[in-house]
């Protein structure tokens, strides 16, 4: 992840997996918002590609953007009229929305400065110390299951995510 090429190729592919994300979270159409969560989970499958996990990206791609996007589009249409747009989110709704998640941005931000990363040192500890941290140092940090490693973790929301959809499609079939 040293040349040019591959910081212009990180930061498109960022700036798309932003832009995409927040397409997903305002669309008023349910079947698009699962288009741009599809492009969101490509991107991340090209960032795993960039650090050098070829498996794991091509789990990404098989797994997520192909099984579970299937799953999802399923979903919506046991569920949902596919052409139906839903209604505008009330004021005081996207309010709390947005506060909520500006609260979760800032969480985020200091889980990822100083929660444990590499080695037992939190990320703001590595970059006082001088300490030179490596894209494949943070990606195997979150892609390994070793200690201080976050693979389990990411499996298991993967997992409820599961479990949430079976039960939306279950509920919607009750009803």
């Amino acid at each position: 992840m040293d040349s040019v090429g591959n910081i212009i190729v990180y930061f498109i592919v960022a700036i798309a997996i932003v832009f995409f994300s927040f397409k997903a979270v305002t669309t008023g159409k349910i079947l698009r918002a699962a288009t741009y969560l599809l492009f969101v989970l490509l991107g991340t499958a090209v960032f795993y590609f960039q650090l050098g996990y070829q498996f794991l990206g091509a789990v990404q791609i098989a797994v997520y953007a192909g099984g579970i996007m299937v799953l999802f589009v399923f979903a919506i249409l046991l569920t949902h009229k596919p052409n139906d747009a839903s209604g505008m989110i009330e004021s005081h709704r996207k309010t709390i929305g947005v506060v909520l998640s500006g609260a979760s941005a800032v969480l985020l931000l200091f889980a990822l400065f100083y929660m444990p990363l590499l080695h037992g040192a939190s990320l703001a500890e590595c970059i006082q110390a001088g300490h030179g941290i490596t894209m494949r140092e943070i990606g195997e940090a979150f892609t390994g299951s070793g200690r201080f490693q976050y693979l389990l973790p990411f499996e298991a929301i993967s997992v409820l995510l599961l479990a949430c959809i079976i039960g939306g499609v279950t509920v919607a079939r009750k009803s």
